[in-house]
């Protein structure tokens, strides 16, 4: 179980780390809300990769029941739904604040509102 065979737990984390590098080195505001969505995305990919196991299937009945342990737990999926639309309106509410404060200072460089807002 290492690095090979984890493939989408590496991607995870390498993806996570690139969202995070983004989001803490860029003063761009737009960038950063880039960087806060990659992150979102790798922990998604990651507990979706965590929840799949090989063999089983979806836990839809079509034709005859395979017992529990034939299908996979649904729990961890409905989850990262209900975080994907909670990433979605967080997307939403940070764009909204960007507007409100380029149309304030004329600029989304943090570095630029904090200078401005202490003159």
């Amino acid at each position: 179980m290492g690095i090979v065979t984890n493939y989408f737990e590496t991607c995870s984390i390498i993806l996570f780390g690139v969202g995070f590098a983004t989001l803490m080195f860029h003063r761009n505001l737009i960038k950063k809300i880039i960087g806060m969505n990659i992150m979102d995305t790798a922990v998604f990919l990651f507990f979706i990769a965590k929840g799949y196991i090989s063999g089983k299937e979806a836990p839809i009945i079509t034709n005859s029941y395979k017992g529990i342990e034939g299908y996979v737990n649904p729990v961890p999926t409905a989850l990262m739904l209900t975080g994907i639309v909670v990433a979605v309106s967080t997307t939403a509410f940070a764009l909204a604040l960007t507007i409100k404060l380029h149309e304030k200072y004329g600029t989304i460089d943090l570095d630029e509102i904090i200078r401005m807002k202490g003159d």
